[in-house]
């Protein structure tokens, strides 16, 4: 269990990083727009926001779909399936990015006026603002969701580094070409949707060309591209979408909700209070990115004490990250909102109580982020769209209608921590009914079905970090084996097996990278099947790949991997979230 605990560390620092993709654009933009183009143009901004979270919800889809689809090629070894899921998603991609471009080109008046901008007139500034932000950064919808899929792909594959890089890239080529825009061409909220947009390219090209080498683990088959597949990917992300979407309605109602209550002034300090909190929420998105990904991977391997420690997991990292954020944010608030608004005290003040008050529920927000990614993880759907839909758009608007009526704007931004306790409560209610007792252990929220995965006595496992451990390792096999009632002859070839796997890794993948190493093995003994599964944190290599490489050397070459793979019925390996992992059925 230690490997899983060491992955989904090394994992949420570039996965809340690259949650925040999306995010730093608005921010910068909104930070730029508020303090050098007025509060009407925060207000534009605003308004201009569901047109964003659209887009976003189909990039979220589709890499929520390529975590749960991948998980399960992966985990079974299916090559040709892995490529279809990156073939079909950078086709949907194109095709949607293209044709929401020219809708939303064609069709941007009415959108807006929609979306609560009203009529254009000299009388109304805020409509041409809006009109021309969404112009702006519409013309990176391609390179948007582009961006967004990469994500999921580099995390499989191990590439954090490069990840980093190219979000740096983007949020240093946006505030560069916001500057430019406000002081050299003075191109207004057109100039800033179109800066975030040249950032989205920029970061599409530094980390794009790890797609095009020859090594990539991905490759695109335009004939694996089936609509079938499409629909299957797509179907994975549904819960993505409930989420995204429940988001556009909440931003919806809630600046209806403002403009009956307040005014612009109202819709401005909520822009403020959104774009904050969407910074907030990366953390916790991090943590339910890693939790999605890893529990699609475990559940199809049907791991039931990986996901029990997932589920712990998890959760004390979203306790620790969403208190460290909401004391810094209730500590930070003035000066966060002084970022975007300065020249309008009036809608400054509202925006600092509003921050303040959203901050105070980030820890349930985190909870209920971080289970509802779990649960699509292992394939109850139902369960995370429910979960969606009460956390993003139910609760809050119910909260924020209720509490509007005696508090007015405050009672608004109360409706964020009502509706996120109601949401969790309604959730631990759905599990402790299922689990038939009130419980808040990792068992009962993993809400695994009856027979899932191997009984306790049918599996051992073990981990090692050098040579005795590994030696060790294989006498505790031997020790199992024969209380499962192999032959003694069995139980030794297995031992051996182990052994030699064990010290081949020690030998050849720990050596020389000067940092600390591990290895989990996990034998099973199940219904005659003997499966034994290795997982390292070395350098990659492919045994099965090599040994077919090498089957017409000297007999005597390479003899103990010879050995142990005449004793296989079945091996497969793969190299995922830089782990090897190496299955074999003997």
């Amino acid at each position: 269990m230690t490997m899983i605990k060491k992955v989904f560390r090394q994992m949420l620092l570039t996965q809340v990083i690259s949650s925040m993709t999306v995010m730093i654009c608005m921010v910068i933009d909104s930070i730029m727009i508020g303090r050098f183009l007025g509060v009407d143009a925060m207000s534009a901004y605003g308004l201009a926001t569901p047109v964003l979270l659209i887009f976003a919800a189909f990039g979220s889809m589709l890499a929520a779909g390529i975590q749960v689809y991948c998980g399960k090629t992966m985990a079974r070894g299916d090559t040709e399936g892995t490529n279809a899921c990156y073939s079909n998603s950078i086709v949907l991609a194109a095709a949607v990015a293209v044709a929401g471009l020219a809708l939303v080109l064609i069709f941007t008046g009415p959108i807006i006026t929609l979306l609560g901008a009203g009529k254009p007139g000299p009388a109304n500034p805020v409509y041409d603002l809006t009109r021309d932000y969404v112009r702006g950064f519409i013309v990176g919808a391609p390179a948007f969701i582009l961006a967004q899929i990469m994500v999921p792909y580099m995390q499989i594959a191990g590439k954090r580094s490069l990840l980093v890089a190219a979000v740096i890239a983007m949020t240093v080529s946006d505030v560069a070409f916001d500057i430019l825009n406000v002081f050299v061409f003075h191109g207004g909220t057109l100039g800033m949707g179109l800066a975030s947009s040249l950032s989205y390219y920029i970061a599409l090209l530094v980390a794009g060309g790890f797609f095009l080498k020859k090594g990539c683990m991905f490759r695109f088959r335009l004939k694996l591209a089936k609509w079938k597949r499409c629909l299957e990917l797509m179907g994975y992300g549904i819960p993505t979408v409930v989420n995204q979407i429940s988001q556009v309605l909440l931003v919806f109602i809630l600046n209806k909700l403002l403009l009956r209550e307040g005014s612009t002034l109202a819709v401005a300090a909520f822009s403020v209070i959104s774009t904050i909190g969407n910074l907030c929420y990366c953390f916790a998105a991090g943590v339910g990115s890693v939790a999605l990904l890893l529990a699609s991977i475990l559940y199809s391997d049907e791991d039931r004490p990986a996901l029990y420690e997932l589920v712990r997991t998890m959760n004390r990292w979203a306790v620790v990250l969403s208190l460290a954020v909401t004391a810094a944010v209730l500590l930070a608030a003035p000066l966060l909102v002084s970022l975007f608004l300065t020249d309008n005290p009036a809608a400054r003040d509202m925006a600092i109580l509003g921050t303040r008050l959203f901050a105070v529920s980030l820890l349930p927000s985190s909870l209920n982020s971080c289970f509802k990614n779990y649960y699509h993880g292992i394939r109850r759907t139902r369960f995370s769209e429910v979960i969606s839909a009460l956390q993003n758009f139910v609760m809050i608007a119910a909260s924020a209608l209720l509490l509007s009526i005696p508090f007015s704007t405050t009672g608004i931004w109360l409706g964020y921590l009502c509706g996120e306790c109601l949401t969790l409560l309604a959730l631990s209610a759905v599990v402790w009914k299922q689990s038939g007792k009130l419980s808040l252990s990792a068992p009962a929220y993993a809400l695994l079905p009856e027979g899932f995965g191997a009984r306790e006595g049918d599996y051992l496992e073990l981990s090692f970090r050098d040579i005795p451990g590994a030696l060790a390792a294989s006498q505790k096999v031997y020790s199992f084996c024969q209380l499962h009632g192999e032959s003694p002859r069995d139980c030794m070839m297995i031992g051996l097996c182990v052994e030699e796997i064990g010290v081949n890794v020690i030998e050849h993948g720990f050596a020389g990278s000067g940092r600390q190493h591990s290895a989990e093995l996990r034998l099973l003994i199940k219904d005659g099947k003997r499966v034994i599964r290795l997982r390292d944190d070395c350098v990659s290599f492919d045994p099965v790949h090599y040994m077919d490489l090498h089957r017409d050397d000297d007999p005597t070459a390479h003899i103990g991997l010879r050995m142990v793979m005449k004793m296989v019925r079945r091996a497969n390996y793969i190299n995922t979230l830089g782990l090897n992992n190496l299955t074999l059925e003997l």
